[in-house]
């Protein structure tokens, strides 16, 4: 687990004269089993889950987590099958307040479920009405809401504007991250002109198309180029200043696999850069407007992937971190500061055990934050990911896990004492 066979106490040694954290004996918590505190904060007999691990889950205070409840699992989900989204207080005994619900959704990517950036009470995902997708705003405090005639997968850092992907064109070619109901117009087309990325303005509810599949099929070079590969987008993010976002621009072959390139453009659909070509790449997050930490392959001929530091420019030079320390194969974000990255597994070994780690840019040290039963029940399109997410603060992190006789619930992680904040 420690690079250099170094101990997880001369590692915490290291940390608290290095990083000026807590004492040692404050680090050294759970000697035992080596692991910080953690505690389930939802029940059943309902399941509850978040999602992805982009979105933001906490509200600023780090008061209010937020989540979605479904009564069944281990199935493609339905278009009436309905959920429920809410948020758990942490400071009134885990309370589950119910907010809303929602018919489309996944077990991936939930129903987009977030706290709209830039405030400090309103939430919004996605919904359908009047045959078509939609988004909801609603203010958790006053009560009041209203509706975004458009779905939304990434909201601007201002909370102004979202990009979203066409969900129609992601279910057709990849069921469990699009949402069922509304079948693909284009299904027959191998990259349609009007179907892409649309702008959706979250003020006046207008969305336009600014990069159409297409147009991306056309620009650069497609790695491994097939007669009946199938284009489409998933996987948004802004930039943390708004200027930019990211994109996977995916293929699918005849036989079913799939290959993809990294794309950043601005928001308006100009200045399109081609950042990973080599048609490997995966799981991504901005350490600022000017770089990407992703995972990768070093070129499409190598073995392994790996965590690689990118520059928002095209055919950027790959620069690995990590090496041998950081999962090659989870979900990556920086906590505020960018002195920590967060990461999880796959299900690892007979046990299927998932481990989220956090990973100490500095020295290059790992510290797994616990090791997470899998059953083989969970599998495919209704896995269950750990997906981590930090609080605002940096004192907790959320995940989503099975749990022994209530299925998937929220589970929270105390690394305050890790990460060094009272």
């Amino acid at each position: 687990m420690y690079q250099n066979q170094t101990t997880r106490r001369e590692f915490l040694t290291q940390l608290t004269y290095g990083l000026g954290a807590a004492s040692l004996a404050d680090l050294c918590f759970a000697e035992g089993s080596g692991f910080p505190p953690t505690r389930v904060i939802t029940k059943g007999p309902r399941h509850h889950w978040f999602g992805y691990y982009d979105k933001l889950q906490f509200d600023p205070t780090s008061r209010y987590v937020l989540g979605m409840e479904v009564a069944f699992e281990h199935r493609s989900p339905k278009a009436d099958d309905v959920i429920k989204v809410g948020m758990v207080d942490l400071e009134d005994n885990d309370r589950w307040i119910e907010l809303g619900e929602s018919s489309a959704w996944s077990w991936q990517q939930g129903c987009m479920l977030q706290w709209l950036p830039g405030s400090d009470s309103e939430v919004i995902w996605n919904d359908r009405e009047d045959g078509q997708f939609v988004s909801r705003i609603l203010d958790i405090k006053t009560g009041k809401g209203r509706t975004i005639p458009s779905p939304v997968y990434s909201v601007s850092p201002d909370g102004k504007t979202a990009v979203t992907p066409d969900f129609r064109r992601i279910q057709d070619v990849r069921p469990g991250y699009g949402y069922p109901g509304f079948p693909d117009p284009h299904y027959k087309e191998l990259a349609p002109k009007d179907s892409g990325i649309f702008r959706v303005d979250l003020e006046t509810g207008k969305s336009t198309m600014i990069l159409s599949l297409n147009e991306i099929s056309r620009k650069g070079t497609i790695p491994n180029q097939q007669k009946g590969i199938k284009h489409y987008f998933n996987h948004l993010l802004f930039s943390p200043d708004g200027t930019r976002f990211i994109t996977l621009h995916r293929w699918q072959y005849p036989n079913g696999k799939r290959l993809s390139r990294m794309v950043t453009a601005k928001p308006d659909g100009s200045d399109v850069r081609v950042v990973v070509d080599n048609g490997f790449v995966s799981h991504f997050i901005w350490r600022d407007p000017s770089h990407i930490l992703t995972q990768s392959k070093a070129t499409a001929d190598s073995r392994a992937w790996g965590d690689f530091l990118v520059k928002d420019e095209s055919q950027s030079k790959l620069e690995e971190v990590g090496k041998g320390v950081l999962d090659g194969g989870g979900h990556l974000s920086y906590l505020p500061g960018n002195e920590w990255i967060l990461n999880d597994t796959y299900p690892k070994g007979k046990e299927r055990i998932q481990t989220p780690h956090l990973y100490h840019v500095q020295s290059g040290r790992r510290i797994d934050l616990g090791q997470f039963h899998l059953p083989k029940i969970y599998t495919g399109e209704w896995r269950v990911d750990t997906h981590p997410r930090f609080s605002p603060d940096s004192r907790i992190v959320c995940i989503d896990c099975p749990t022994k006789n209530a299925g998937r619930q929220l589970h929270l992680i105390d690394i305050s004492k890790i990460v060094g904040v009272s």
